[in-house]
This record gives structure tokens, C-alpha cells and sequence, in this order.
């Protein structure tokens, strides 16, 4: 079966890889097109295209039913050159169409016939399609370990989107979930700066490697700039407070990696850091943006979030002196989003001479350049070559694969799975009857809870597990709705369990999406622990399914489970995979993107510096034990034994800079069951300028082998990949001993400089 499986896969991936490209245009061309265009624009003209409202400025129906004459005033007489999102839940094909098309036969009745861009949030797929395909939230991705799979499904969002009509996503998210509370760290890659900036890249070149002018292809929108993780409380949209080392070494080099890759557009942090609002700091707009990273594209605030330089964050005194900050400051276009503020206070600073008309002709010629990029001028409408991309078959094969390997097994005690086919279950918890706590945030409405929107075919873990191992072996006393008492029932619980070989407990988090998902305690609620404790106390195997967006606390409960799969939120797949898990058709290959915290006051993330590590009362009482999650970053377990040996280095020394040396080892499938696996690669640094990290995650790969098979895997490291921001703030590689670690082996090596 699993043969049968992966080579749809591989023949999908490659089918979406190679897909023809669209002819090479030359940037300056287009770049060319835009400073001609803008040299026959009014003022009005080019404040409208630095103008981005929400449809619903236009549109007051729920089915994107559009109000002639408010469009009339937004884009021919305003000359908005932007639209985003919906005004309330994702709509179908026809609809979009519909929309775009009218949108842009009011472009067209302008003067000069700009073209509309459109935006939307496609964060795991196309989100605001319905019927499109959902993947994996961004942490599922991280957990999979495979930047082919993370490709693929990339390049299916592109297209679904395009078919859509749509040509602008903002995404990916770039931020480094190094702080759990946060609402939205089930949209960033996890903990690590290398996952981070490798995924990210990789994404990005898939939205936009086919060129922009193929009905294959997106501009992407690298997000959120700079450091909105970082929220010292984990409240979403709160303040950042970051030494420019820390902000350097884990938050920026992601959007260095993203410029390189080609990212048409940012958005920027919608919070402050150190103080200063980044929709307001000339220095991380310009100064690092454009002037260090090198990058040209489109720099868009997020909602609202000029108007709250004024409101909320109190930096400016007037809603004008608010738009002259964030214009100055490096912003060319301004997510308005529900007016023409913008517009009209920009031009009243124009015209008084607080705002440059060069810095206005620099924004929008980017914005211009763009949409030339993107052929909107060529053929603004809904494409036909970009149709039958959408709702492929062959999609949903690729969403199980990529639904399966984010799959985390964390504890299976004394091999309660696979569970046998004959296996008597009883399913509970409030997450086995639930579609949106399978899919989360971004899934055909913003926060993901109105399931019915929901592609009618959807399966809950319960029907999937009726599906896997027979509608009689399986009984339930979970009911729809995440919320509903009676998923809490303990009484119900443990007179069903009578009649059970083993209890599939579904515990976690239903959708969420930025600020309602804000919460005080990372602890799981009491209900479903207790609900936990009392499914243990029934003397039958429990088996906990965790549907999170991000790790919630279960140690208390953890000793209890006989198995833990901790599914995350992996999309229109997810129940599928978790009963392809459950029964063994599928061998777990998922590893943690994260650190699993034991406890909140133990927040230690896997690159801890050595002080992290100390516990002590006195001298004589210190132990190097400070790491210790419920589950350490990189933990997975599978059905079958992996062993590494041989681990060797291409030379004892590495010469710099520039140079580079081979590691080479070897890993065999020892166990009785073929599988996949995650090679990673760790470096130490013994001693520098400023104190190293434990270890440093800097390659991994992905392998498949078949019982007993063997493999010699190599990575290169190079010089700069051993580099790290020093106390002057320079990202420098300093002479030294270093140790190479990969599983239970390491070896050492000496890093020299000549010119040190």
C-alpha cells in the first residue's frame, strides 16, 4: 500500500515542479513600463495606487456581491490600486470571477486603465476558495522535514490560487515561533532560524519560480517584518523588546534569505520594538530593508496599522502626522483598510510639503512595476490557462502525503501501536467530531470555525477511523461541536469504555486565527484533562490525538497515555493520516519543529546558551540539566529502529573563509518496517566572542529506506554556515573548535582563518 502511495507522489511532485514557465521578461523592462506610466499620473493617481481597502469598502454581501457605485468611487474616482480579502467567508470559482472581473471593468473606465491587484490570505493552501485544497499549517510543514513536499504543496496554493483570479498572497510567514503563547505560531516554521530561512526560501521560489506572467504563479509576500513573534507576552499585536544581537541572530536572517529568493512584497510587523512602532522606523524600512538586505519589491502595512500609529500606538498626535511616519519611514502601500483616510490625508501631506513627491514616486513605481510583472496590464481578467489547475485529483493525494509525514508520534508505550484491525475503539474528545480543529486558522473564513463552509466531503477522525477499521469496531461518546458539554462528558465516557480495547482521545485546540486565539496559560484546559485522567482511570490504553495549533501543556497527563500523536493542524487530510497512523498503513516520520515545554516556567528552547542549562542551589549542587521539554525539538518516534554510524569528516580542518568540508555517515533502517527519516545536522562551537549555543541546527535531509537498508548521507558546511552575529552586530564565522553532531554521534573539527 505504501508503494503504491508514494509513487503518485513522487509522479505529482514532479508534475508540479516541471510545469512549463512562462518566457523570461527582464525587470528593467517592466520597470521601464512604470516610470513611463507614472510620469503621465496626477497626484491622485498614484496616492490611489498606494491605497489597499478590504472588499468590503465595496461589497456589502457576503457573497462578494458587488455595490456599483461604491466601486465606481473607490476605483475610478479614488484610482485604489489595490483590493484584499472577504467580507466574510471564502467564495466559490464562479464568484471570484465574477468579482474581478467587475473590479477591473472599473480600472479599465480610469484614464490611464491601471489594473486592480487583488490580495488574499492563502496561508495552507487557498484559503479563500471554496473547494480549494488545504495543506498543513506552516508548523506541520516545519515537522515534515521535507522542502520537496514543501514545494509541492506550494505550487498547488499557487495555482488555485491563480485560477481564482488571484495574483497576490501574503504569504509566506517568516516569523520564528520562539515564543508559544503567541496566537499565530501555528503559522511560522517553529523555533529554528535554519528551518526558517530554508522553508521560507524554498516557498517563495515556488510561488514565484515560473515567472510571474504564468498561470502557475504568484508574487509572495514575505511576512510579518521584523520580530512580530517575539511578543514579550504572546499576545498578538504587542510590543517586541529585543537587543539588535538577538533580533540579528533569530528573527532577521529569515527575510535576508527571502529577498535573495526573489520575494516580491513584505508586510510589515504589525507591533513595536524597543519602543518604536516598525510601520514608523526609517531604520528597519530603509536602512535594513531596502539598503542592507537589498530589497526592491512592495512593502505593505498590515490592517490598520498606519491608523494605529495615531490610535493605539500613540507615536503620532494626528491621524496625518501618522501617515507622513510610516510613508517616510519606507511603507508604499497602506492596508487601509475600510476607507479613504489614507488617501486623502497623504495628499493634504504632499501638498504641504511633508511628504516627498519622490518618495510617492518610489512607491508606486514599485507597485506599478509589480503589476507589470504580473501581467495585469497584458490581461487583468480571470485567466482561462489558469482553470484547470484547480481541484485536481491528484491535490488530495498530495495533501494525505504531506498530512501524513507531519504526523509526530511522541510516546508510544510498550508498542500500544499500530493498533490491530480488529481492534475495539472508543473515540472521544471534543476534536473527533471536528472538522475546523483539524484544519485551523485561514480555512475558508479567517478564524476556520464555520465548518460549513467546509468542502462537503470533509472526514472527521472518527469517520476516518470507522473507514480504517470497520464502522462495528468503532464507537464514540464525542458529539459535533468542539465546544459542546457533552464532548466532556466523564460519566459517558467510562460506561462506554466497558466495551473497549482502547480509547482514541482527541484533545487540543479548535481554529484560531491572530488575536482571538490570545490566551493566559499555555496549560490545556481543565475540562479536557480532566477528561484525559478520567479515560486513564478506566484501565483501558488510552491513545491521546493532539489537534493544536501550538504546544499545549500535557504533563501531567502525558504519564497516563499509553500513545501521543500529536497531529497539529494538517489540513483537509488531517483525520485520514491520523487513522493511516493509528493503523500502521502509514509509518510515522514526523519530528518536532519545537521544543514540547514541561512546564511554563521552563521555556527553554533547544539552542539554549550553557547558562541555560545550569541548575544549581550552590556550587556544589549545579547540574547541566536546564533542557528539559516534555519532548525535545526534533523528537519523533517511528515503527521501526533508525542507528547511525561511521560518522567522518572530510578533513580535520576547514579553512576559511570560503572553504568548506564533507560530513559523511551512515544510516540504516534496523527495524522490521520500511519508513522515511530525517537526518539533522548540529554544530557546537566550543569557545567565541560572544557564548555559543548548545547546538546549532545547520542541514538536514529526508531519506526513504526499506527494512535493513543502508545509506551513507552527506552534507557540506561551509564556512559562512557556521557564522553568527557578534557584539559590533557583524555576522562573522571566528576561529575554533567545533563538534558536528548527528544523533548519538559526533566528531570534532578546527576552523582556521588566515586572515583572522
Amino acid at each position: 500500500m505504501k508503494k503504491n502511495l508514494t509513487l503518485p507522489f513522487c509522479l505529482l511532485f514532479f508534475t508540479i515542479l516541471l510545469s512549463p514557465a512562462a518566457p523570461a521578461q527582464t525587470g528593467n523592462a517592466d520597470r521601464q513600463k512604470a516610470v513611463a506610466l507614472l510620469r503621465r499620473m496626477t497626484l491622485d493617481e498614484k496616492i490611489g495606487q498606494m491605497t489597499q481597502v478590504t472588499l468590503g469598502v465595496v461589497s456589502t454581501s457576503e457573497d462578494g456581491i458587488l455595490d456599483p457605485a461604491a466601486l465606481a468611487r473607490i476605483v475610478e474616482e479614488h484610482h485604489v490600486g489595490s483590493i484584499l480579502n472577504v467580507t466574510n467567508h471564502a467564495l466559490s470559482l464562479e464568484q471570484w470571477h465574477t468579482v474581478l472581473r467587475q473590479i477591473q471593468d472599473a480600472a479599465l473606465k480610469t484614464r490611464l486603465k491601471i489594473p486592480v491587484i487583488y490580495g488574499l490570505d492563502g496561508i495552507h493552501g487557498q484559503t479563500y476558495t471554496l473547494d480549494a485544497t488545504l495543506f498543513p499549517q506552516n508548523i506541520g510543514v516545519a515537522a515534515t522535514r521535507n522542502t520537496e513536499l514543501a514545494i509541492a504543496v506550494t505550487k498547488v496554493a499557487a495555482r488555485e490560487l491563480r485560477a481564482s483570479g488571484v495574483r497576490w498572497n501574503f504569504a509566506p510567514v517568516l516569523d520564528c515561533g520562539r515564543q508559544p503563547l503567541w496566537s499565530r505560531f501555528p503559522e511560522t516554521y517553529g523555533e529554528d532560524v535554519y528551518i526558517g530561512k530554508t522553508l521560507g526560501a524554498a516557498v517563495i521560489k515556488a510561488y514565484e519560480g515560473d515567472g510571474l506572467r504564468n498561470p502557475t504563479a504568484v508574487a509572495s509576500c514575505m511576512k510579518h517584518y521584523l520580530a512580530y513573534s517575539a511578543s514579550r507576552t504572546g499576545k498578538d499585536r504587542t510590543p517586541i523588546y529585543l537587543p539588535d544581537i538577538e533580533l540579528r541572530e533569530y528573527y532577521l536572517p529569515q527575510f535576508r534569505a527571502a529577498v535573495a529568493a526573489g520575494a516580491s512584497t513584505i508586510m510589515v510587523n504589525s507591533g513595536e520594538i524597543n519602543g518604536t512602532p516598525v510601520h514608523a522606523s526609517k531604520y528597519l524600512l530603509t536602512d535594513v530593508l531596502r539598503k542592507e538586505l537589498g530589497f526592491q519589491g512592495v512593502a505593505v502595512t498590515d490592517w490598520e496599522d498606519i491608523i494605529r500609529l495615531h490610535t493605539r500606538h500613540n507615536v503620532a498626535a494626528t491621524p496625518r502626522a501618522a501617515v507622513v511616519m510610516a510613508v517616510n519611514a519606507g511603507i508604499d502601500m497602506s492596508m487601509v483598510p475600510y476607507d479613504l483616510s489614507f488617501f486623502n490625508l497623504l495628499k493634504e501631506a504632499v501638498q504641504k510639503g511633508e511628504v516627498s513627491v519622490g518618495r510617492i514616486d518610489e512607491a508606486v513605481t514599485r507597485i506599478l512595476e509589480l503589476k507589470y510583472k504580473l501581467g495585469l496590464f497584458d490581461h487583468p481578467y480571470p485567466e482561462e490557462a489558469a482553470l484547470p489547475n484547480f481541484g485536481l485529483p491528484e491535490y488530495q493525494t498530495l495533501a494525505l502525503q504531506a498530512a501524513r509525514e507531519a504526523m509526530t508520534l511522541l510516546q508510544n508505550s510498550e508498542g500500544i501501536l499500530p493498533l490491530a484491525r480488529n481492534t475495539r475503539i472508543l473515540v472521544a474528545g471534543p476534536s473527533a467530531q471536528s472538522i475546523s480543529a483539524l484544519n485551523g486558522c485561514w480555512s475558508y473564513t479567517w478564524q476556520g470555525k464555520e465548518e460549513q463552509w467546509y468542502p462537503k466531503n470533509s472526514k472527521t477522525i472518527l469517520q476516518a477511523l470507522q473507514d480504517k477499521f470497520g464502522a462495528g469496531n468503532v464507537t464514540t461518546t464525542s458529539v459535533q461541536g468542539f465546544d459542546s458539554r457533552e464532548n466532556y462528558d466523564t460519566t459517558t465516557l467510562k460506561a462506554a469504555a466497558a466495551g473497549a480495547d482502547a480509547i482514541v482521545l482527541c484533545l487540543g485546540e479548535n481554529a484560531y486565527a491572530e488575536s482571538p486565539g490570545n490566551i493566559a496559560d499555555l496549560a490545556l484546559p481543565g475540562e479536557q484533562a480532566a477528561l484525559a485522567r478520567a479515560a486513564a482511570a478506566t484501565g483501558k490504553p488510552v491513545i491521546l490525538v493532539l489537534t493544536e495549533g501550538r504546544p499545549r501543556l500535557i504533563t501531567s497527563i502525558a504519564p497516563l497515555m499509553k500513545g501521543i500523536l500529536l497531529a497539529y493542524w494538517s489540513g483537509r487530510k488531517t483525520a485520514e493520516a491520523v487513522s493511516d497512523i493509528l493503523s500502521g498503513d502509514y509509518n510515522p516520520d514526523g519530528i518536532l519543529p519545537f521544543s514540547y515545554p514541561r512546564s511554563m516556567g521552563e521555556m527553554v528552547l533547544y539552542d539554549r546558551k550553557p547558562t541555560e542549562e545550569i541548575r544549581e542551589i550552590f556550587n556544589s549542587d549545579m547540574t547541566m540539566d536546564g533542557y528539559k521539554p516534555l519532548f525535545p525539538f526534533g523528537f519523533g518516534l517511528s515503527y521501526t529502529r533508525w542507528e547511525y554510524s561511521d560518522l567522518q569528516l572530510s578533513s580535520p580542518h576547514l579553512t576559511g573563509p570560503g572553504g568548506s568540508l564533507t560530513v559523511s555517515l551512515t544510516v540504516k533502517n534496523a527495524g522490521d518496517r520500511d519508513g522515511k527519516h530525517t537526518v539533522e545536522l548540529y554544530t557546537r562551537q566550543h569557545y567565541a566572542s560572544v557564548t555559543p549555543s548548545m547546538r546549532r541546527l545547520r542541514a538536514f535531509t529526508k531519506i526513504s529506506l526499506k527494512a535493513g537498508e543502508s545509506r551513507t548521507v552527506r552534507f557540506t558546511l561551509h564556512t559562512a554556515d557556521l557564522a553568527f552575529v557578534n557584539a559590533r552586530l557583524k555576522t562573522v564565522t571566528e576561529p575554533g573548535d567545533f563538534d558536528v553532531m548527528a544523533g548519538d554521534k559526533k566528531a570534532v573539527f578546527t576552523y582556521t582563518d588566515p586572515g583572522h
